[in-house]
């Protein structure tokens, strides 16, 4: 007797018309362009003006912008899987509410890994040995001076690679990459909040001091001195390697601090608990103001979260639509996380974690949004349904009969694919659409200094 496994069943390809003997199959990937490789390189190249030539700049890069949203709403009515998209709406909503609170816990994590110790410990602490730094230092004196001005120059930010993945997943519509874009656009924000989230427990549990010493001085309004946690259990043992020798052997704080200095604690209401954590000033005002101008800190945050955004952002290029734009990609991640170690906003042991760490959530992610075939699934349904008779044609040994129940099951997805949307489809694919470009838009001016 004839057994069908569903989850293991492969179709043969069978023609339409049987007249032709090697037809094309439906069951084939759409064919893919270098377009969308080119509109990246463009980009990046266009955005660039604005060190070379401002003028320009002004001038191409509304041009762009133009360009490609003209493009892409155009392509609206003759997009096939927006009953794939309404599908994953719920997880795309969901994954961004996530990754907001999760940033909302990441900045008042910077915060207080900024705000605990004080502005003179800051001021006093040597940056960390970084054997990276001292090899890209090493090559400024080896490379040609052109290579080096390369390599120094800010090709490429954290603002650039949010616009690589949008115009990554608005390829959908000209089937460059598989449907949803919105199911690609939700893994990426739920995979980007795993990192943060995780990056954030990372830093926090042990404070490292920045590269760069002066800025906390320079963007934070905290106290000098610590707070009165680390004045008890940090400050009397952090220089005596005998009182640490106590420590280790008592596993008390035993050292008497005397009175400890308290801080300004404002009313914020429901949100008081924050205050221990933020340490604000009577200048800051609420609560939201402190988070809001966290900004990437003044403490080496491991992991950096700019090569993190770099690296999911290769992985989706990669894994959706590869060839040699991929490439390029990488290259710009690469190129990323050398000035980053060069300009001294992360040590070298960030960038390499933020590497690997943002290859290894991708990867593990996968599962929870797997590139699905949504045609495959329905061809398995429509042979569900005339299983019976197709088990009955085995038997009998009548291959016509066979032939010609695959030729229905391939004739029906046919139909459901060249089916016209709805109207109420077009206006949802619209909505779509002017959502993601004013959330690109958003995106592009709050992160546009990094």
């Amino acid at each position: 007797m004839l057994k069908f496994r569903t989850p293991n069943l492969q179709l043969l390809p069978v023609s339409v018309n049987p007249n032709k003997t090697h037809s094309s199959t439906m069951w084939r990937l759409p064919t893919r362009s270098g377009g969308l490789g080119i509109a990246a390189i463009s980009y990046v190249a266009v955005d660039y003006l604005r060190h070379l030539s401002p003028t320009w700049h002004r001038r191409l890069m509304p041009a762009l912008w133009s360009i490609l949203a003209v493009v892409a709403v155009s392509r609206v009515p003759f997009y096939k899987h927006w009953s794939s998209e309404f599908r994953s709406v719920k997880s795309f909503v969901a994954s961004m509410l996530f990754m907001l609170l999760t940033l909302l816990f990441e900045a008042a994590c910077v915060r207080f890994v900024t705000a605990v110790l004080g502005l003179d410990w800051h001021n006093a602490t040597s940056p960390l040995p970084d054997t990276g730094q001292w090899f890209l230092l090493a090559q400024n004196e080896k490379l040609p001076h052109a290579v080096v001005e390369i390599l120094r120059a800010r090709i490429i930010g954290l603002h650039h690679f949010l616009m690589l993945f949008m115009i990554l997943a608005f390829s959908v519509l000209f089937d460059s990459v598989k449907a949803p874009g919105l199911g690609l656009g939700a893994r990426y924000m739920f995979t980007m909040a795993i990192g943060r989230l995780l990056r954030s427990v990372t830093f926090v549990a042990t404070i490292v001091p920045s590269a760069r010493p002066w800025c906390a001085t320079v963007r934070f309004g905290v106290p000098s001195y610590p707070h009165h946690w680390a004045q008890k259990y940090y400050v009397p043992y952090a220089s005596d390697s005998n009182a640490i020798r106590q420590v280790i052997r008592q596993d008390i704080a035993f050292a008497d601090t005397g009175k400890l200095l308290g801080d300004y604690r404002p009313d914020w209401g429901a949100m008081n608990f924050l205050i221990d954590f933020l340490r604000p000033s009577s200048s800051d005002g609420p609560w939201y103001n402190l988070l809001r101008t966290a900004g990437g800190g003044c403490n080496d945050l491991v992991y950096s979260g700019h090569v993190l955004v770099a690296v999911l952002t290769a992985m989706a290029w990669t894994e959706a639509y590869g060839g040699f734009s991929s490439a390029f990609i990488w290259l710009l991640v690469l190129h990323s996380a050398q000035r980053e170690i060069r300009e001294r906003n992360h040590y070298s042991v960030d960038c390499v974690v933020a590497i690997y760490v943002g290859i290894l959530l991708w990867k593990v992610t996968g599962f929870l949004w797997p590139a699905n075939d949504t045609s495959r699934g329905r061809r398995i349904n429509i042979l569900e349904k005339i299983q019976s008779r197709l088990t009955q044609a085995a038997k009998d040994d009548n291959m016509d009969e066979v032939r010609e129940l695959l030729r229905e099951v391939e004739l029906v997805s046919l139909e459901n694919q060249n089916k016209a949307p709805s109207k109420a489809m077009w206006l949802f694919g619209c909505g779509i659409v002017i959502s993601a470009i004013t959330i690109v838009l958003l995106a592009l001016i709050l992160t546009s200094d990094g």
